[in-house]
């Protein structure tokens, strides 16, 4: 039951850093398509829409189960403080609040990924919409 802890410490936060790179990093990317994308080249709003929603599910998704994963690190967390207290046949206090912590350091890193990638998706959405407005702007006085 030993391994309950590391999996905590090195699974599920250690999962949640490697999200954390992946949605700042697409971000990025995206960002940066964004800066350099005319709308003018593309010739169907559909076209343009593909386009920039690329990999924008990525960071969404991950924005909206980083706390199901610090959740899932934090049952863990509890269970293993659960079962050191039941073996142990003690109620060492100490040992009961270093398990608890953690367990809130797992539900702290999952919330510490989910906001900021839930603000990059938001912000990329937003890029997104204002970008389709624009394509949208000129066809309008095209057919004008």
């Amino acid at each position: 039951m030993n391994m309950l802890g590391s999996m905590v410490d090195y699974g599920v936060i250690g999962l949640l850093v490697v999200l954390s790179i992946v949605a700042v990093a697409v971000s990025i990317e995206r960002f940066r398509f964004y800066s350099r994308t005319d709308v003018n080249t593309y010739q169907t709003i559909q076209e343009l829409e593909s386009a920039l929603t690329g990999r924008l599910h990525i960071v969404g998704t991950i924005g909206s189960n980083a706390p199901y994963i610090g959740l899932l690190g934090t049952v863990m967390g509890i269970m293993h403080t659960f079962y050191a207290m039941g073996s142990g046949g003690t109620t060492n206090v100490n040992d009961i609040m270093a398990g608890l912590a953690l367990a809130l350091k797992a539900t702290a890193a999952g919330l510490l990924v989910a906001i900021p990638s839930i603000v990059l998706y938001n912000l990329l959405h937003r890029r997104v919409n204002v970008l389709m407005l624009q394509k949208e702007a000129i066809n309008e006085r095209q057919k004008l």
